[in-house]
């Protein structure tokens, strides 16, 4: 059994607005309209992080819409989720955000073997001069290769 990942999206802005130091991979808890909102692309980061609470990873603001063919028992678009991950890891991932000020971000979405797993991300916010090199850096890639293809 390989381990074909398929990624579904990745969290763009998380990547310009933060400098991603670390990643885990962590299991979601989800109803089933979402896993199939979620199959069709019906998603979206937005804002969206993630907070230790009671020791347990929760990830607040991902936009999951609701199920065009579900019935009355549709899910919240808005609501908390629950990631899954070891004691361990969360401990060690709070130490950090406690003691160096990281954000926690979602940065990826895929599937694993026909499993929805998140990667979530340590961030650390990027200053203004920061973004714009990140931006300069973007261009004069898209520009060397407009000049390979058109060469």
């Amino acid at each position: 059994m390989s381990n074909a990942i398929k990624i579904i999206q990745k969290n763009k802005k998380a990547y310009f607005n933060y400098e991603i130091v670390e990643s885990l991979e962590c299991g979601i808890v989800l109803e089933g309209t979402e896993v199939k909102s979620i199959r069709n692309g019906k998603f979206s980061f937005g804002d969206s992080y993630v907070r230790i609470i009671n020791g347990q990873l929760v990830l607040k603001s991902l936009h999951i819409s609701p199920y065009i063919f579900g019935s009355i028992n549709n899910h919240e678009p808005d609501r908390d989720r629950i990631l899954l991950a070891s004691k361990q890891e969360i401990k060690r991932l709070k130490r950090k955000i406690d003691e160096k000020g990281f954000t926690l971000v979602p940065t990826k979405i895929y599937f694993k073997n026909s499993l929805i797993k998140i990667e979530i991300s340590l961030g650390r916010g990027k200053k203004l001069h920061d973004k714009r090199n990140t931006i300069r850096e973007r261009d004069q890639k898209r520009d060397a290769q407009r000049q390979i293809k058109h060469d």
